[in-house]
Order: structure tokens, then sequence, then C-alpha cells
């Protein structure tokens, strides 16, 4: 019999203040980066990266809601039907953690490995926190079939709204898989408070500047 799993109860307080905090910040956020936005929207019209300026993957949010995250498309088209058709990749795909290597993904164009590899293509995860699916801080939102990875905690997982920074990403990022992985999620939903965020962001932001585990 699975144990059951103690999940901590986050205050109204602390909700309000982290959505105030969420609308804020991000609202900046876009109108600091809307340069960006229209740069690579440009860069997106021509040659090998000619397609859609956003990329969007159903993810799983907040009490199991699912929903698109938006990136800047770092892939070429059509991309994950690629991944589906080709087991070898798949598997490949699965075995590292749901992510492959940059030099092992014909389907990264060269703009998108650049993108990735300085976190740009996150930029546009702020449309999700605008939109509430997402926090700036939190767990990162996983696809479905990653959730067995948490077994009986997945509940706990869930019961915080996921984020585009969290503990995971300032600790080393792909640097960490699974299970170690859920235990640093898990840590996060354990310790969350105003005080906890601000230092992961910073850690964050620190992260990026280092490229730790960027791909």
């Amino acid at each position: 019999m699975n144990e059951k799993v103690k999940i901590k109860q986050q205050s109204k307080g602390y909700l309000f203040w982290k959505r105030f905090f969420d609308i804020t910040l991000s609202s900046l956020a876009m109108i600091g980066f809307s340069p960006v936005f229209l740069t690579i929207f440009i860069m997106n019209r021509f040659g090998d990266n000619k397609g859609p300026l956003f990329y969007k993957q159903e993810r799983i949010g907040w009490h199991g809601k699912p929903f698109k995250i938006y990136k800047f498309r770092s892939m070429i088209v059509n991309a994950d039907k690629i991944l589906e058709n080709d087991p070898e990749m798949y598997a490949k795909y699965v075995a590292n953690n749901y992510k492959l290597e940059p030099e092992e993904d014909p389907r990264i164009t060269r703009l998108g490995r650049w993108l990735r590899k300085t976190s740009i293509d996150e930029i546009p995860q702020f449309i999700n926190i605008l939109r509430g699916d997402m926090s700036i801080i939190g767990p990162r939102p996983i696809v479905k079939k990653e959730l067995e990875e948490y077994g009986n905690r997945v509940d706990k997982f869930l019961s915080v709204k996921p984020g585009a920074m969290g503990l995971w990403q300032s600790s080393g990022r792909s640097n960490i898989p699974y299970p170690e992985r859920c235990d640093v999620e898990l840590e996060y939903v354990d310790k969350a408070s105003l005080a906890f965020d601000t230092k992961i962001m910073f850690k964050n932001i620190i992260s990026i500047f280092k490229r730790d585990g960027a791909y």
C-alpha cells in the first residue's frame, strides 16, 4: 500500500502576493522584451528558420489541469511528429529525461540552438504567467508522461502552480536527472514562501548567465 504523502497548504496571503508579483513583473517583462519578440519574428520569416514564432506544447499544470506552454520556436515545423514517428529517437528522448542532446537532435535549427543555450526561448512563458497557467517561480511544468516519475507524490507536485523559474533550474537544470529531480522539485513545495521565491529567482538569473545545464 502506498504511503499517503502530506501536502503543505499555501496561505491565501502568500498566493495573493505571489499572483500580484507575477502580473506586475510579467507585464514589465513583456514590455521590456518586445524588441526581442520583433527581432525573432523577423528572423523566422526567412531560410531554414521559416515558420511560426511560437512553439506550443501541452504541459500539466496546477491540480493536473493541462495547458499550452509558449516558447520561441527552436525546432523545425512538425518537430513533435518527427519525434513520435522515429522509435529510436523517441527512446533516446525518454532515456535522457525527456530531452535530446542538441548535437543529437536533427530537429533543432541553428537559431534554435542559440535560443536554447541563452534561455531566450523561454521568454514567451511570461504570456503563460499573465494568463495564470504558470507563476514566475515554481516547479517546472512537465509533459503528461513525466508524471509517472513522481509516483505516489504526484498530487504533491501538482499542488502548486508550475513556474518559469524553479529550484531545479537554479540547482543545475538538465544536470539533475530523474529521480533526483523529483526530490528537488518537491523540496520547493515544502519550502515555498515569498522569501524563498525571491532567493530562487536570483539564483536562476545567475544560472542563466552561466548557462548552467541549458540545452
